[in-house]
């Protein structure tokens, strides 16, 4: 008799997202790139706060024209999200996908609107938003398998 079943290796995808894949480690990397991204985003709001001559120019010369104590706040307050998202990433929360997607996205907003005050960093802090994105979206619900 001939075995008619179809069987699959472990961790293969059938598309369907019932079963365990190995794409949900992209999911895990998103998480720590959050962690990562929140982190960047605080020390970047805490030099804001408490040297505003270290940047290339000053705050008049920005996109959005408001203090650096504004974009410090605003920074600190995106890092803190940031990295509070990817803890819960990590643990495979539905609302922390939603909410990375978001944060990300509000981050790569601000570091463009920021680019002119450090360009080098806002755009790394921008590359690491649009990995975290592509990590969720494509791969979000690979973690549910776990």
């Amino acid at each position: 008799m001939t075995d008619t079943s179809h069987r699959r290796p472990a961790g293969a995808h059938t598309g369907h997202g019932d079963e365990r894949t190995l794409w949900a480690g992209w999911v895990f990397f998103a998480g720590a790139m959050l962690i990562m991204m929140g982190t960047f985003q605080l020390t970047q709001g805490l030099v804001a706060l408490f040297d505003d001559g270290f940047y290339a120019v000053s705050s008049g010369g920005l996109v959005v024209d408001v203090d650096y104590s504004t974009w410090g706040w605003v920074h600190i307050a995106i890092g803190v999200v940031g990295i509070l998202v990817g803890i819960g990433l990590m643990a495979g929360n539905l609302a922390a996908r939603i909410a990375g997607v978001v944060i990300a996205f509000l981050s790569v907003l601000v570091n463009v609107a920021f680019v002119s005050a450090y360009p080098l960093w806002s755009v790394m802090v921008i590359v690491i938003d649009v990995i975290v994105i592509y990590a969720i979206v494509v791969h979000g619900r690979e973690v549910e398998a776990f």
